[in-house]
């Protein structure tokens, strides 16, 4: 038996047991639960139990502050609910409707590889503005090797997104990495199919969802796709994964499940993605490309209209395909396409909503997406803008379909043209003079559309969204305790830098953030209002925790744990409420120091990573109750 299984066990009971435990992590003194239900939990049966200090609500979390050993009941616990562990589960945290679950898990895989996507985008766009100005041939080496740099995980998207869709589904990486690889293989897509010889029969023939059959598997009709830069089959498959994975945990003894979980993870939800997930999807798009069709032949306005503004949702589900085909032969049989005139302004449209955000984004990290988003944009490469930017905030998203949507019908409206399929952004404008008459007037009205999209998508944003994000905060505290608290000196002493400490471990800031007093009276007391988190038995330290959150370490000397309590006298014990100004432990200074031990007494924040700043006091010297820290949320 564990050392705290007992304690775990319980803790689990009264947090509403594991079913009610959505993710769990810890920090230096406390369990830090997401439940599906916080009034399932019973807190003061918990703050009773031996072994608990105390509990508290912050941020969305349920913390069961615990003490220096909270490492070691972290793994009881999760050894007793079966490895609940990751904040990216696959359960939600609160009911939402299918839209925004799906925005949130697309969001959530894309936010681990915004930036290398953003960077792959800029240098499409590079290469493709060398060859407009013919500064490097498209059968160069050079090109070569940019190209293939800039497509990569364009290319190889479903790697990528399987891999971030497994850490949010819980799955294993590796795991995830071989489905998004197996979607990329080269013999799985449909041209290879193809090149293999003739099918074997057709299902659904002479309709739009009629499928060649090349292959079987297992006697199952399996119809081929190419899923190389498509983005919503691979989030699907893992998904699948994700629930085979339970089953076969549940299932299989624990000494099998390193190689047979994986094992059987990928031989069900693979097939299952290439017969069904797959196919799915291909008929969505045969689907559409049949009502567009119909539709531009009723109202080319109503068509640019409606592809404008749904044109960025097709490329996220890989519907887009649907379009693509008819551009496609229409070039061949006029030499000229309407079918994708609609979409030109959509990527301007995107790119200019993503240049508003940047002026209203209180999140520091998003706004360095921005400029690299913007960049690769402008060259129609809008997935960074898309996945990082636009679509998790939502009403930024729909007003660049607004402006896509005017720009579309505008551009329609017009007669525009497009001479080739192909380029895309910026370089798409030379693709609308018409090669039948030399006229220069389809460029112009692309020119037009461009700051019609741009126009309507900046000006909605900047002036109609507010990121409001940022400034939510918990409907229990205050936002003036979240945003500053103030640590006044628990010692009477002179200031100094925390790396000036004898100590290494405290001097490099292992342990937090803080400041070293030298004492000049032997009293701590309380430098906020809070509980005694931790008392040493020998008294030297102690750890406190305030009612905002904060934990303060106050370590009296340098290896004045060796006096075991000697010139020591504690006046509060673990689990006791204080208030400012108490007495918390008195010590004989000059005893000690006889003894010929350091008094330096560092004072550390040690959940410095919950802030953004931690600044000390100015003042040479202070004593108690003056301001000696000031920690920013």
């Amino acid at each position: 038996m564990r050392k705290y299984q007992a304690l775990a066990a319980e803790i689990v009971k009264q947090v509403g047991g594991k079913e009610n435990i959505t993710s769990l992590t810890h920090c230096v003194t406390r369990l830090r639960f997401k439940l599906k239900d916080e009034s399932q939990a019973h807190d003061e049966v918990l703050k009773k139990m031996d072994g608990v200090v105390t509990v508290m609500k912050s941020a969305g979390q349920y913390q069961v502050v615990i003490g220096n050993h909270v490492p070691e009941v972290y793994q009881d616990v999760l050894a007793l609910t079966g490895g609940i562990h990751n904040e990216n589960t696959d359960e939600p945290q609160e009911k939402q409707n299918i839209f925004n679950r799906l925005i949130d898990v697309i969001s959530s895989v894309f936010q681990p590889f915004l930036g290398a996507l953003a960077a792959c985008g800029m240098l499409k766009g590079l290469v493709s503005l060398l060859l407009a100005l013919g500064w490097l041939s498209d059968k160069s080496g050079t090109y070569l090797i940019l190209n293939a740099i800039g497509d990569s995980l364009f290319f190889f998207m479903p790697v990528a997104v399987a891999v971030a869709a497994a850490k949010k589904f819980n799955v294993n990486q590796y795991v995830g990495l071989a489905i998004g690889a197996a979607m990329c293989y080269p013999a799985i897509q449909l041209q290879a199919l193809q090149d293999a010889g003739q099918a074997m029969y057709t299902l659904f023939n002479g309709t739009v969802f009629e499928s060649p059959i090349f292959k079987t598997f297992l006697g199952i009709p399996f119809v081929a796709n190419n899923y190389t830069s498509s983005v919503v089959p691979a989030i699907l498959i893992v998904w699948v994964a994700s629930k085979v994975q339970k089953v076969a945990r549940r299932i299989l003894p624990e000494v099998l499940q390193s190689f047979f979980v994986p094992f059987f993870v990928l031989l069900v939800s693979l097939p299952l993605g290439f017969l069904i997930i797959g196919p799915v999807i291909s008929t969505l798009t045969g689907l559409l490309g049949s009502g567009f069709d119909a539709l531009m032949a009723f109202s080319p306005i109503l068509f640019g209209l409606l592809l404008g503004a749904l044109w960025q949702v097709l490329v996220i589900f890989g519907l887009h395909w649907s379009v693509i085909p008819i551009a496609m032969i229409q070039v061949g049989q006029m030499g000229y396409a309407t079918a994708l005139v609609g979409i030109f302004g959509a990527s301007f449209a995107q790119t200019a909503v993503v240049a508003a955000m940047y002026f209203k984004l209180k999140d520091k990290k998003l706004k360095n997406l921005v400029i690299p988003a913007v960049i690769s944009g402008i060259f129609g490469v809008t997935e960074p803008a898309i996945y990082g930017l636009s679509l998790p905030k939502k009403k930024p998203f729909i007003y660049s379909m607004i402006g896509g949507a005017i720009s579309g019908a505008f551009l329609t409206g017009m007669g525009a043209v497009q001479n080739t399929v192909g380029p895309i952004g910026i370089f798409a404008l030379p693709t609308f003079i018409d090669n039948r008459t030399g006229s220069l007037s389809g460029m112009f009205y692309a020119a037009i559309a461009i700051v019609i999209a741009a126009a309507i998508g900046f000006g909605l944003t900047f002036f109609f969204w507010k990121d409001t994000e940022a400034e939510e905060l918990p409907a229990d505290i205050p936002a003036m305790e979240i945003q500053q608290e103030i640590v006044t000196a628990p010692i009477e002493g002179q200031i100094m830098p925390l790396d000036t400490a004898h100590d290494e471990a405290f001097a490099q800031g292992v342990l937090g953030k803080g400041v070293l007093i030298h004492p000049t009276k032997g009293e701590v007391v309380a430098p906020f209002d809070g509980t005694v988190m931790l008392m040493f038995p020998t008294k030297h330290a102690i750890g406190l925790v305030s009612d905002q959150g904060l934990e303060l370490l106050i370590h009296i000397g340098l290896d004045t744990v060796q006096l075991d309590g000697k010139y020591f006298t504690a006046h509060v014990k673990q689990g006791d409420s204080i208030k400012r100004g108490d007495t918390l432990v008195t010590f004989d200074k000059d005893a000690i120091e006889q003894a010929g031990y350091l008094i330096e007494t560092p004072v550390i924040v040690t959940n410095s990573a919950d802030y953004q700043t931690i600044t000390p006091s100015t003042q040479p010297n202070v004593v108690g109750g003056d301001e000696l820290l000031t920690a920013m949320a």
